[in-house]
């Protein structure tokens, strides 16, 4: 509870900023729509009380997972920096946002890559550690080590495009395709 009071606080802050936040836990997001010169100063000036409110509250902020992630369809020609008690920010194309990765042109198709990578390995491991040959038992280790991994969030960053689809198909065709010829 003290903890809410100390973000609710930050977040009555930040509105003097004129800027969009965002909260989660202990994940605060700033974000504005940056037309003109004007815009970025908002921005920073709102990046400036976070930095502020934190050093009042002892509060470290992790300058190694802040980021400023431009959303458009074309990458800006000359990006504007800003920072965090003097520590610039990085720019980034894409980063993870509660365990999906949204991309500068917020195409799922990086999750999709990184999500389906991780579960071919599930799978991989499940078909080389399991010691039972029996289907049942292996169906229900994919059903709840794998299909966890390709369902979180699907309502966000649902496949668009067939590739994206297919791609994600592939890992239970491969699975059960091994399966049946162990």
């Amino acid at each position: 509870m003290l903890f809410l009071s100390y973000i609710n606080e930050l977040a009555e802050i930040l509105k003097r900023a004129e800027v969009i936040i965002k909260l989660y836990a202990d994940d605060v997001k700033l974000y504005a729509e940056i037309v003109n010169d004007c815009d970025a100063a908002k921005l920073q000036y709102a990046l400036n009380l976070l930095s502020e409110w934190a050093q009042i509250w002892q509060l470290s902020v992790s300058f190694v997972k802040c980021c400023v992630l431009t959303v458009d369809s074309k990458p800006l020609s000359a990006p504007v920096d800003f920072s965090i008690g003097g520590n610039v920010l990085s720019h980034v194309s894409s980063c993870r946002d509660l365990g999906v990765v949204v991309s500068h042109d917020l195409k799922p198709t990086i999750h999709i890559r990184q999500m389906v990578a991780k579960a071919h390995q599930r799978a991989n491991a499940i078909l080389r550690n399991f010691v039972s040959r029996d289907t049942e038992v292996l169906l229900r280790a994919f059903t709840v080590y794998v299909l966890p991994l390709l369902e979180y969030n699907s309502v966000v960053w649902s496949p668009q495009t067939k590739q994206n689809f297919e791609c994600i198909e592939l890992v239970q065709r491969r699975f059960t395709k091994r399966l049946y010829l162990g």
